[in-house]
C-alpha cells in the first residue's frame, strides 16, 4: 500500500505551506527534511515550498536562509554552485503573512494557485503549522475563509505539540480545529515517533517467533523507559517554566513509548488498526486516584546548581526566564501500570529529566530470574535477561543472557549480544521529522497520534498535575549531572528492582558480544 502511495504522491505533487518559515523548527528540522526527501528521490519535480512568517525576506534572502539550514543540518551535502540546488531552492517561495490578517489569506490562495499551475502540483497541500498553539484555530478558520481548501485535491494540517496545556484546554483546540478539517486530515506530531528504533520495536516485537511468546506477565518483570537531557532548559525557560517535564515530555513521548511496548499485534498492518491497539493500552492504565497515590508512585524533581563534564552549571530557578521561586519540575518518574490480561502486575517504569549525566533514549525489557535453588541458580546468583532498545543517540538493541565463563568450571558471567544501527560505515539514515513529513504528504498516519490517544493521555497525567497542584512540598531537589531524585531508585527497590544502566554507563562485569554492520 505504501509503494502505492509513494507512487501517487510523485504523480500529483504537493504543496508545503509552512507557516513559522522564519523560525527554529524549519530552520533544523523541516527544510533539511525536504531536501533530503528531494535527494532521495522520494519527491519528484512537482512539488513546492510556500514560506509564511511575520518577518520581511526578499526571495533570496529566504533561499539564503534555506540554504544555511541544509548546510548546517541536513544530512546530505549540498554545493549551492551545483544546477540541481538551484532546481531545488528555486521551488521555496517566501510571503509576510500576519495570521490574523483574514484578507491576506485570499492572496495567498492566489499565490498557492500560481504555484501549483509552475510546478504541475495536482491541488494537493499540506499545511503545516510550526506555531504557538494559540494560534492553530485562528489560522485554520482563516485558511477556510480565504479559500486555501477550496483545492482540487487533497489538503491536510501538520500540528506540534503541545496540543493543550490539559485535557479542557486540548478539547478546545481540537474542537476549533475540527470545526475546519476531519480527523482524518489532521497529523499531530510526535518526533519520536519517527525515530528509527522507536518504529522497529512493532518489528522485533512482532517478526520474531521467540519474542512474542514471552512477551507477557509471565515472562517479563518490569519494563524501564528513560528519556533523559544533559542541557538544561536553554533558551525555552518561559515556555517550560510553564509546562514542566510532565507535560513537556511524559503527557506524549513517554506514554506513546509505553503503548509501543504495550499494544497487541494490530489485525492489519493499517494505520487506524494500529492506532486502535495503542489507545486500548491507554484506556487500560491505571489512574491514580488520590493525591496519596501520586506521592507514592510519582517522582518529581527540580535541578539545583551541579557539575556537568566538569563545568559547573547553575540551578534551574537561576536560568533565563525562570521564576526564582518556582515548583516547576524538571524531572518525572513513575509507575505505570497497565490492568489488561496482558500486562497485569508488570510495572513500567518511567523516567525523565534535564541536567542528567547521559543523553539517552533507551528502553529496558527485564525477564524474570529463572527458579531460584534450582539446577545452575542454586550455584551462583544469576542475572536477569534483558532486552535493550537504543533509541538515542546510538540507535541498535542488545540482549543479554547468562553464559559459562571459558576455563571455568560453573562461573557464570553475563554476555551482551550487541547490535549498533547506526554504527555502520556511511550508514545515512533519515531523521525523525523525515520520515513523519513524508508520511504526512503521502497520507499515512500510523505514526501521528489520533485525538483520542490525546485525549487519554491528557486524563492521564491531569490526575498527577492536579496533585501536584495542592502540594508544593513533594518537589524534590537534585544536584545538575546526577541521575535525578533518590527517591526515583527507591520506586524500583521497593520491588525488588534497580534501573540499569544506560547507554554510556554499562556494567563492568558484562562481556560484549559485538555485531556490527559491515
Amino acid at each position: 500500500m505504501n509503494d502505492n502511495r509513494n507512487e501517487a504522491l510523485k504523480q500529483s505533487g504537493v504543496l508545503f505551506v509552512l507557516f513559522g518559515a522564519t523560525g527554529d523548527l524549519a530552520s533544523r528540522k523541516l527544510y533539511p527534511a525536504i531536501y533530503s526527501l528531494y535527494r532521495e528521490g522520494k519527491l519528484s519535480d512537482k512539488f513546492a515550498v510556500l514560506g509564511l512568517a511575520r518577518r520581511q525576506r526578499t526571495r533570496e534572502e529566504f533561499h539564503q536562509d534555506v540554504l544555511a539550514s541544509i548546510q548546517e543540518f541536513a544530512r546530505f551535502k549540498v554545493n549551492p554552485e551545483d544546477p540541481s540546488w538551484q532546481k531545488f531552492v528555486e521551488r521555496f517561495t517566501y510571503m509576510p503573512l500576519n495570521t490574523n490578517d483574514a484578507e491576506a489569506f485570499g492572496r495567498l490562495n492566489e499565490l498557492a494557485g500560481e504555484l501549483e499551475q509552475k510546478y504541475r502540483i495536482a491541488g494537493n497541500r499540506l499545511f503545516y503549522l510550526a506555531l504557538a498553539p494559540e494560534l492553530f484555530g485562528n489560522v485554520a478558520s482563516n485558511l477556510k475563509s480565504g479559500g486555501l481548501l477550496d483545492c482540487e485535491g487533497w489538503h491536510r494540517l501538520v500540528i506540534e505539540k503541545p496540543f493543550g496545556y490539559d485535557l479542557p484546554s486540548a478539547e478546545k483546540l481540537n474542537e476549533q480545529i475540527q470545526e475546519v478539517f476531519q480527523e482524518q486530515e489532521i497529523y499531530r506530531i510526535d518526533h519520536y515517533l519517527g525515530k528509527e528504533m522507536v518504529q522497529n520495536i512493532d518489528v522485533i516485537r512482532f517478526a520474531n517467533a521467540f519474542f512474542e511468546p514471552l512477551w507477557n506477565n509471565k515472562y517479563i518483570a518490569n519494563i524501564q523507559i528513560t528519556l533523559s537531557e544533559t542541557v538544561g532548559v536553554e533558551e525555552r525557560g518561559g515556555y517550560y517554566d510553564h509546562s514542566g517535564a510532565l507535560r513537556d515530555m511524559a503527557q506524549n513521548h513517554m506514554l506513546q513509548m509505553v503503548t509501543m511496548m504495550a499494544m497487541e499485534p494490530p489485525s492489519r498492518m493499517h494505520p487506524e488498526d494500529i492506532r486502535d491497539e495503542k489507545v486500548k493500552v491507554l484506556k487500560a492504565l491505571r489512574a491514580f486516584t488520590s493525591s496519596e497515590e501520586v506521592r507514592s508512585n510519582v517522582i518529581r524533581g527540580q535541578y539545583i546548581e551541579g557539575m556537568m563534564k566538569g563545568k559547573p552549571v547553575p540551578a534551574y530557578r537561576s536560568e533565563d526566564k525562570v521564576d526564582p521561586q518556582s515548583t516547576t519540575e524538571t524531572f518525572f518518574a513513575a509507575k505505570v501500570l497497565v490492568d489488561n490480561f496482558r500486562w497485569a502486575g508488570v510495572p513500567f517504569y518511567v523516567r525523565t529529566g534535564k541536567r542528567l549525566p547521559v543523553k539517552t533514549t533507551e528502553v529496558v525489557v527485564e525477564f524474570k530470574k529463572v527458579p531460584e535453588n534450582v539446577y545452575l541458580a542454586s550455584r551462583t546468583d544469576l542475572a536477569p535477561n534483558l532486552l535493550v532498545f537504543r533509541v538515542n543517540p546510538s540507535e541498535g538493541i542488545y540482549i543479554k543472557i547468562n553464559a559459562k565463563q571459558p576455563g571455568s568450571d560453573w562461573t557464570i558471567l553475563p554476555i551482551a549480544m550487541d547490535f549498533c544501527q547506526s554504527c555502520g560505515v556511511d550508514l545515512n539514515t533519515p531523521e525523525a521529522y523525515e520520515r513523519l513529513l513524508f508520511d504526512a504528504a503521502r497520507g499515512d498516519s500510523t505514526y501521528f497520534t489520533r485525538w483520542d490517544e490525546v485525549a487519554l493521555a491528557w486524563r492521564y497525567v491531569d490526575r498527577i498535575a492536579q496533585a501536584w497542584s495542592g502540594d508544593k512540598t513533594d518537589l524534590q531537589l537534585y544536584a545538575a549531572g546526577s541521575w535525578g531524585p533518590d527517591a526515583a531508585n527507591e520506586l524500583l527497590h521497593r520491588d525488588g528492582f534497580h534501573w540499569w544502566p544506560v547507554n554510556g554507563q554499562e556494567e563492568s562485569e558484562v562481556v560484549w558480544v559485538e555485531s556490527r554492520p559491515q
